[in-house]
């Protein structure tokens, strides 16, 4: 049995052991949030991040001017179903209309497993939605994880891998990243100051989605070799006179 474990280490690059540790990290992550809010140990801190977001004077009114809250929907709404499966679809078709079948496979696969372990994890947990105000936006099913902050992390972040695996300029692949990044964080706040959602909700879906990134991350380090992969360009080198 350890020879067989050797062997498979072997065959696993450094880098796709790193991410393979930094997915389980993420996963321990999870369910120690989830430990912590079974127990009951979120409620105070959950609750004071929540009101700190609302009007001292009127707790049902959010901070900001009527045009914040506005673009707080927005910004939530590019994280819902709707907007995430016309993501998938229109990146998906470039995919394959590019002919990169391992990028279009996998990007399916995070998405789906995604979707289908944060409604799972939502029936499991059951947690009631924040009741201390009303919601500033729609919701109709429990409340942790928020897969808003799921499927965001899982998309957003996969797609900034995949698509800078493609790209050989490095700057162009760390806006890709900071710009997902950037989304990923938006939409998580929204969902605390819409009051639809608890923090802890929030850094769940982060941890579950950025775990599936990363799964999605080594699966393109084991087989997206089989499409074509963009080498980062060389770092320019001074030439001296001679």
């Amino acid at each position: 049995m350890v020879k067989v474990l050797k062997q498979l280490l072997k065959r696993i690059e450094s880098r796709a052991l790193i991410l393979v540790i930094g997915a389980a990290g993420a996963l321990w992550g999870f369910f120690n949030i989830a430990s912590e809010v079974n127990e009951g140990e979120t409620k105070a801190l959950d609750t004071h991040l929540l009101l700190m977001l609302r009007n001292a004077a009127e707790p049902s009114d959010p901070i900001g001017s009527r045009a914040l809250q506005e673009s707080m929907r927005d910004v939530t709404a590019l994280g819902g179903v709707t907007v995430i499966t016309l993501v998938t679809t229109v990146a998906l078709m470039l995919f394959l209309m590019h002919r990169k079948l391992w990028h279009a496979a996998i990007f399916a696969a995070t998405v789906t497993l995604a979707f289908v372990s944060s409604e799972l994890l939502k029936d499991a947990y059951d947690r009631p939605r924040p009741d201390l105000v009303p919601h500033g936006s729609y919701v109709y099913s429990s409340s942790f994880p928020s897969g808003h902050s799921t499927l965001s992390a899982a998309v957003y972040l996969t797609l900034a891998v995949l698509i800078s695996s493609l790209e050989p300029n490095r700057a162009t692949k760390r806006t890709v990243f900071a710009l997902a990044g950037l989304l990923v964080v938006g939409i998580g706040f929204s969902r605390v100051y819409l009051a639809v959602h608890w923090p802890s909700d929030v850094l769940a879906g982060w941890s579950l989605g950025g775990a599936w990134a990363l799964i999605a991350w080594v699966a393109l380090l084991q087989f997206g070799g089989r499409d074509e992969i963009a080498e980062p360009e060389p770092k320019a080198t001074a030439s001296h006179p001679g």
